[in-house]
């Protein structure tokens, strides 16, 4: 820690840190059950745009990029290789390909 017994100059810096922590702590309020989704048959939760809050532990279909709930941002692509190469392949199948632009 910053704060030792015989430096006092320190002493208001640390207790604003402590506060801030103590006000800002990211911790789930119950609020993303609301928004739990069912796991999908068929495809990856990834691949139906499930996103997942490490703080909840929770997949949630969400529009936005950060937890409603804690507010920690959530995670969109998987972190396993495995998972990443298959979301990759499912990705790149549904892209329609264009016709290259022919310009005169």
């Amino acid at each position: 820690m910053l704060l030792r017994n015989h430096d006092s100059s320190l002493l208001p810096f640390k207790l604003h840190i402590d506060y801030v922590d103590s006000v800002t702590k990211m911790t789930c309020k119950g609020i993303c059950v609301r928004h739990k989704a069912q796991k999908p048959v068929g495809s990856g939760r990834y691949a139906s745009g499930q996103k997942r809050c490490q703080i909840c532990e929770v997949f949630m279909k969400w529009d936005g990029l950060w937890c409603p709930c804690c507010g920690y941002r959530l995670r969109t692509k998987p972190r396993n290789l495995k998972y990443k190469a298959k979301l990759r392949a499912k990705n790149k199948s549904i892209q329609p390909i264009h016709p290259p632009l022919i310009v005169r």
